[in-house]
């Protein structure tokens, strides 16, 4: 899904915990706004805050609320920001910035705005962003809202299913459980499913072609017994950057004790 916004103005303060001022425009950098408090390596670079947020609290408040305010670094107009996500992204005039979190904790007595209202909506409705593509952002510009879609490339690996001799029902149940815990989450999945035999090889060629593509996730099913023909721990365990064997070991733990059979999966993950 793709939205445009309006900027309706860019903030920059030289102090943490003050307002921040409207500027001709900003400088988005690896390190955030440049020339702003809240600029560095870090996962809050960029703060946000919708024009419709701020239109609820100045009821609340009873009185005008200028751009800054709220510290924000810049103030949208035309989506409710507050229903983003972690890696969803906005994007236009070179620029690309990437959601990281919503909301914060309030600053309290050390924020203006609480202090004079015993409230603040930046905890709850505003958002902050990393810098993924630099550029400069001024008032009147307007950036695209794009949902993240997470892409998912499921594997089974089977003679027998390969060649047509049974249905397979673990990739097609792999799908399913991705769906529902994506859709719950509302966020966007996108799936490949593919099966192939027992084959060193072929299941290389297949994971590396799937990391070309970016996939964000790779679930192979099949494979990871003891059997004479499984072979995609061997194969898969040598391309794994990083192994994080508390997963599967965390599998294993939680239905072993119900079906002993699962203790006998050598399954791995990893990056």
């Amino acid at each position: 899904m793709e939205q445009e916004m309006k900027i309706k103005s860019v903030n920059v303060s030289e102090k943490k915990g003050t307002i921040k001022k409207p500027v001709e425009f900003i400088k988005l950098s690896n390190i955030g706004v440049e020339g702003d408090a809240h600029s560095g390596l870090w996962h809050r670079q960029v703060s946000m805050l919708a024009t419709e947020s701020i239109l609820r609290f100045e009821k609340v408040m009873g009185r005008k609320i200028l751009p800054g305010e709220f510290a924000e670094n810049i103030t949208s107009e035309g989506i409710e920001i507050k229903d983003t996500l972690p890696l969803d992204k906005f994007i236009g005039n070179n620029i690309e910035l990437e959601v990281t979190q919503i909301g914060k904790k309030c600053h309290g007595s050390n924020c203006a705005i609480f202090n004079e209202t015993g409230n603040c909506v930046m905890p709850k409705e505003g958002i902050f962003l990393r810098v993924i593509k630099s550029g400069n952002l001024k008032s009147g510009d307007t950036l695209v809202y794009s949902q993240k879609t997470f892409n998912f490339y499921v594997l089974t690996l089977s003679d027998r299913a390969c060649k047509g001799e049974y249905e397979d029902l673990s990739g097609p149940k792999i799908n399913e459980l991705l769906q529902k815990h994506f859709t719950e989450r509302k966020r966007k999945i996108s799936i490949t499913s593919n099966i192939i035999p027992d084959d060193a090889e072929l299941l290389k060629q297949h994971i590396q072609n799937a990391v070309n593509e970016n996939y964000d996730g790779i679930i192979t099913t099949g494979g990871t017994g003891i059997g004479p023909r499984d072979i995609t721990v061997e194969t898969i365990q040598p391309m794994l950057q990083k192994e994080i064997p508390g997963i599967m070991e965390q599998i294993r733990m939680k239905y072993g004790s119900e079906k002993p059979n699962a203790l006998l999966s050598r399954g791995v993950a990893g990056t």
